[in-house]
């Protein structure tokens, strides 16, 4: 799956959290999203629209941007758990310092598990 390809699939299951996410999908779409972040914070600072704290990178429109990408990336989490075999409610456990973190990024990193309860295997 290309980059535009993943950014389009992500989209149009905006709020889909049921089915399945390959790696390149979940991967290609956090770039996007890092890009995102990236582009929104330079027009931030360049606009004046930081917050009073200088030492936060993100203002108004990285605050808009991440409410606008909040669903989608929650939903590609939760079918990318799905995809290795996990229930969505593994995305929470990220919040969890460190260790939450750790295993929820292992558990992006794994390959699609054979036909899971969540759907036939995306490989074909």
């Amino acid at each position: 799956m290309s980059f535009g390809q993943a950014v389009s699939s992500v989209f149009s299951k905006y709020a889909t959290f049921s089915g399945r996410a390959r790696r390149s999908e979940y991967w290609w779409w956090y770039l996007f999203v890092t890009l995102v972040f990236v582009v929104a914070s330079v027009i931030d600072r360049a606009a004046g629209l930081t917050y009073g704290d200088t030492t936060y990178a993100g203002g108004w429109i990285a605050s808009i941007a991440g409410l606008a990408l909040l669903l989608p990336n929650l939903a590609v989490g939760v079918r990318r758990l799905h995809d290795t075999g996990r229930s969505g409610w593994w995305l929470p456990t990220g919040l969890v310092p460190l260790g939450g973190f750790v295993r929820r990024r292992y558990f992006f990193l794994l390959d699609s598990e054979n036909d899971n309860q969540y759907g036939p295997y995306p490989k074909g």
